[in-house]
């Protein structure tokens, strides 16, 4: 991607390995705000920070609500600290609920296998059953 003001719909796309409908729903909840020239979006420095934060709080499972809001405060004149704070507070939150997430897995994952060996055994010993008769 060039570093010129502006890029456009496809550069952003190649570059963050998104789709123009991704950018143009994340335009459409006010994530997002391209310049526009006609049908042409063209998206700044900004847009290219924001899409970055949007994509990387996606995949920490924040919800969109909460990424616009952590963007939101981005605009306070009080060098970031309302923003760091309130993403530290949701990202602790969010952490917490993911390691509780994965407790459940792994004891689901746990159940599972005793269940596979329980079947594997019946098997076999339906089959030795089988195979005496």
């Amino acid at each position: 991607m060039t570093h010129t003001e502006y890029t456009t719909i496809r550069e952003m796309c190649d570059h963050y390995d998104v789709t123009p409908r991704t950018l143009r729903f994340y335009e459409s909840k006010e994530l997002l705000f391209p310049k526009r020239e006609g049908q042409k979006r063209l998206f700044t420095r900004r847009d290219r920070a924001r899409l970055k934060l949007i994509l990387r709080g996606k995949r920490f499972g924040f919800s969109l609500e909460e990424i616009r809001q952590l963007l939101d405060l981005y605009d306070r004149d009080d060098r970031q600290l309302t923003q760091l704070s309130k993403t530290y507070d949701i990202a602790l939150q969010r952490l917490a609920d993911m390691e509780r997430q994965r407790a459940e897995l792994d004891e689901a994952i746990d159940d599972l296998k005793e269940q596979l060996d329980w079947g594997a055994k019946m098997i076999a010993t339906l089959k030795q059953k089988e195979a005496a008769a």
